[in-house]
């Protein structure tokens, strides 16, 4: 279909990913195998269901991956309110990130919209 590169959407969730790959570095070791793994593979799939989504044949496959894309990044977003309330987010921390997920799930539905139309 087209170049993932291309789009913002994936720029900005590659972007989310590495910025939740660095904040995790500070969670408790405890939690590597359990809230620091899913928030990391949450954020990591919403670029990772985008690109795939491109590489399909039709809009019904892109929309279909768009969509994978958007529960995780509801999944991230439960994930980092979750991390907050355990305090192993800074509320700044939390902020940014929070801030940067809810633009990406605008930015997917209005794709998600465009790619259905």
């Amino acid at each position: 279909m087209q170049n993932y590169k291309d789009l913002k959407v994936w720029e900005k969730s590659h972007h989310f990913t590495l910025s939740v790959c660095d904040a995790t570095k500070l969670f408790p070791k405890e939690e590597l195998y359990s809230l620091t793994n899913q928030l990391r593979r949450a954020a990591s799939s919403m670029p990772a269901n985008i690109a795939e989504g491109c590489g399909k044949n039709s809009n019904n496959e892109l929309a279909h991956f768009l969509n994978i894309a958007l529960g995780s990044a509801n999944e991230a977003e439960y994930f980092l309110i979750l991390s907050k309330d355990l305090k192993y987010l800074t509320e700044e921390n939390f902020i940014q990130l929070n801030i940067i997920i809810n633009e990406v799930k605008g930015m997917l539905i209005a794709l998600i919209n465009k790619v259905r139309a």
